[in-house]
């Protein structure tokens, strides 16, 4: 890769946090949780995004991203209201520009009528925008200032005075002093202008010296030059005078600067423009330069500028407000003229401080810590190694058990001091390519616009855990199952607006997301407020396309069950959303693969929960080592409850072979996983087997039986359907301490598998009697 595209590369991977920033802004303005600090956050952003592309050509995404920020511009000033429809509108807009971002980074072809579209919607929206309220006036830096700093012998400042040469100015300075007065502020470009004998603006003289920051962030400054004469006819010359010998120049330094002469038609404010992106890494100079503007005219100007700040100060004083008396009775009692200070406490109260103001400390004390970026397969490396450090650690502590060693030989002790060194490198290591779930989060708030458009219902996305971690593979196979899981909640489970009202619910439905740790896994949950599942429709089509039996018995959790079934749907017709069946057994499918569980909880007239159960991590698994059949087997440590040696009078049987196992007045299936696996033919007894109780995806509780267990062990995973194919009943395989090969269980599937064994057996039973 040369270093132009490793450039692009990391801009693009810049853009895809700018759009995480501005999307996350988006959605607090529309929860009215927003600030002006905000919408501040989502202008940089898109202003970073537009800067970065202008870099590298990028005009479409450029002109587009202008136009964006045009419209959040106007939003921050106060110029344009922000009301639920200018939220949704920048809400598309910023679905456009991720599409824009995407193009550019991935190839392909935008829909230009699309763009255009949204492009004047936005100009419509911020030219169409209502007269703002006259806001305060913003402080001007003084380039010329009388009386700062100082008082007369009263005690008081004199009025300030400020002269504006056309320079960006702040924004959030009360419009009077502690006293009230009002500065006097003189334009100096407007007066200029006004003056025939002043000339008129022909262009600017541009001192650029860029700093070691701008380098370090991949900005390039004949770029920015080459912008810059697309503005108009530009001489630039170039200064090599600071350039060290060879010997000693810093290849990360700064060195060139360059003076530019200008002529154009353009304002101060296009020309500064192209430098906004770079403003805080280099030192840049820009002077207007008039026509006919000799140094006698100057000279006059100023003298001119200087009478006309004279009269108007006079004014000012006049007009000021009355002073109380008690200011000057305490001036006067003073020893010596009163500092600014002691008139405070009488003095008109001060605006509230703005927005930024309030943020600042709070911004201050929350600094992000330094990071780096690591190309992805450098991590993958680095977890395959800590991999077979696990295997060699566990390898070599069989070699020590089988050699008779004492637990307490110093090899011993120092084998136990690998194992906890290894466990705590293979979890930093893990922590590395843990990420949190707010980007797939984020990404399913379009999803719910889009569809809610589609089927004309008003959805409100409310989303908690996000900052919950989860390994990086985890999170990028979860999008697909997430957003068939979304698109199910609105266009199935919430009821049509009017269906709403008629039933005392809120028109806008609302859908759920929460992340959260159990017990050593990540559990999401997707919810909504809807009508719930109709279990009588959803029986009635699963007997139709002749999933069951209509004289099938099932319980409320085996109904809910029946919409994982390929090909099952409830629509009545194929739309561009739901209709063809081939959504939620994909999602059941998915989230298997990922060796996760998923159940459902739905109560009719409230609404449906999806909860799904995954491994915080795919590379590394804590397990229990059993025995089944001669064959050594690893069951998933956080599908287990507990284990037990059940007794004679537990045990009990049910049917022709299916056997339960009394716990604490309850009664749970007895599951012989070699029969279940064909390891034998015969059934295990279960007074010489041990009882693993595991919890199932549907939260029901079932034991397994196994010959024996030999221990718990941290191993690695193999995915044994890439490098084999899929086999029943197994999840994955591992390498163990002694080399061979084991299976890891699909609990799940082991659980299922036995049901199915049973009501073969039970139909066979009933035939047989027949």
């Amino acid at each position: 890769m040369d270093t132009m595209a490793a450039i692009k590369q990391t801009f693009f991977q810049e853009c895809e946090e700018q759009l995480a920033e501005m999307e996350d802004g988006l959605m607090m303005i529309e929860r009215e949780e927003g600030d002006l600090e905000t919408i501040n956050a989502v202008f940089r952003a898109v202003h970073s995004i537009k800067g970065g592309a202008g870099a590298f050509g990028l005009d479409d995404l450029v002109r587009f991203a202008h136009t964006f920020e045009t419209t959040l511009d106007g939003m921050r000033s106060g110029k344009l209201e922000i009301t639920p429809q200018i939220v949704k509108l920048m809400l598309r807009s910023a679905d456009i520009l991720a599409d824009l971002v995407r193009i550019s980074r991935d190839g392909g072809e935008m829909d230009e009528t699309r763009v255009s579209q949204m492009a004047d919607e936005l100009s419509r929206a911020s030219g169409a925008a209502p007269a703002p309220a006259p806001a305060p006036q913003a402080a001007l830096e003084p380039v010329v200032a009388f009386g700062d700093g100082q008082v007369d012998e009263f005690g008081f400042a004199p009025t300030p005075v400020a002269f504006d040469f056309g320079g960006d100015t702040a924004a959030n300075e009360p419009e009077t002093d502690e006293f009230g007065f009002a500065p006097v502020k003189i334009d100096f470009d407007n007066m200029l202008a006004d003056d025939g004998a002043a000339g008129n603006l022909k262009g600017f003289e541009i001192a650029f010296a860029p700093r070691a920051e701008l380098y370090a962030k991949a900005n390039d400054p004949l770029r920015l030059l080459r912008e810059l004469g697309r503005l108009g006819d530009m001489k630039v010359a170039c200064d090599a005078s600071q350039v060290p010998l060879l010997g000693e120049i810093d290849p990360e330094g700064a060195y060139l600067t360059w003076k530019i002469s200008l002529e154009t038609e353009a304002d101060e404010r296009s020309v500064r423009e192209i430098f906004e992106f770079v403003e805080f890494d280099c030192d840049l100079s820009v002077r207007p330069v008039r026509e006919g503007m000799d140094e006698a005219t100057a000279e006059d100007t100023v003298k001119a500028v200087l009478a006309q700040v004279t009269a108007q100060a006079a004014v000012e004083v006049v007009a000021a407000p009355a002073i109380a008396p008690v200011v000057f009775a305490e001036l006067a009692a003073a020893p010596s003229p009163a500092p600014v200070e002691a008139v405070a406490p009488v003095a008109p109260a001060k605006a509230p401080a703005s927005a930024n103001t309030q943020a600042a400390p709070q911004q201050a004390g929350q600094q992000p810590g330094a990071t780096i970026r690591v190309d992805l397969d450098r991590v993958d490396r680095l977890i395959d190694l800590v991999g077979e450090l696990v295997i060699n650690q566990s390898m070599l502590a069989q070699r020590v058990t089988e050699a008779g060693i004492a637990r307490l030989s110093d090899v011993a002790v120092g084998l136990d001091d690998l194992e906890h060194l290894t466990r705590e490198i293979q979890d930093s290591v893990m922590a590395i390519r843990a990420q949190p779930v707010r980007p797939i989060f984020q990404r399913m708030a379009r999803v719910v616009r889009e569809v809610a458009d589609m089927t004309g219902k008003s959805v409100r996305l409310v989303t908690e855990g996000e900052n919950c971690e989860v390994d990086k593979t985890v999170i990028e196979r979860l999008a697909d199952p997430l957003t068939h899981m979304i698109r199910n909640a609105i266009d199935h489970g919430l009821e049509k607006p009017e269906d709403r009202v008629a039933a005392g619910k809120p028109e806008q439905g609302v859908v759920r997301m929460i992340a959260a740790h159990r017990s050593g896994r990540v559990v999401i949950e997707v919810s909504d407020d809807g009508a719930g599942i109709n279990r009588a429709k959803v029986r009635e089509i699963a007997v139709k396309k002749g999933i069951i039996d209509a004289d099938a018995q099932l319980t409320d959790a085996e109904i809910d069950d029946l919409i994982f079934a390929p090909g099952f749907s409830t629509a009545a017709t194929i739309s561009d959303v739901s209709g063809r069946g081939v959504g939620m057994d994909v999602v059941r499918r998915s989230i298997q693969a990922l060796g996760g569980r998923i159940t459902i909880s739905s109560r009719p007239g409230h609404g449906t929960t999806f909860s799904l159960s995954l491994p915080l991590t795919l590379a590394v698994l804590d397990g229990m080592v059993v025995t089944v059949a001669g064959q050594t087997l690893v069951v998933p440590l956080s599908a287990i409850v507990e284990t037990l040696q059940p007794k004679a009078a537990d045990v009990h049987g049910l049917g022709e072979k299916a056997r339960v196992i009394a716990i604490r007045g309850s009664f749970i299936p007895l599951v012989d996983v070699g029969s279940v696996l064909s390891y034998r033919e015969d059934e295990a007894d279960p007074l010489q087997s041990v009882a693993v109780m595991v919890e199932t995806e549907n939260q029901t509780q079932c034991a397994l039986m196994v010959d024996g267990i030999i221990g718990q062990q941290q191993v690695v995973i193999k995915s044994l359907e890439t490098n084999y194919g899929h086999v029943f009943g197994v999840a994955a395989a591992t390498i163990l301490g002694d080399g061979r090969v084991a299976v890891i269980l699909d609990v799940d599937a082991i659980v299922a598998g036995s049901r199915q064994d049973a009501a073969r057996a039970e139909a066979n039973r009933k035939r047989s009697a027949a």
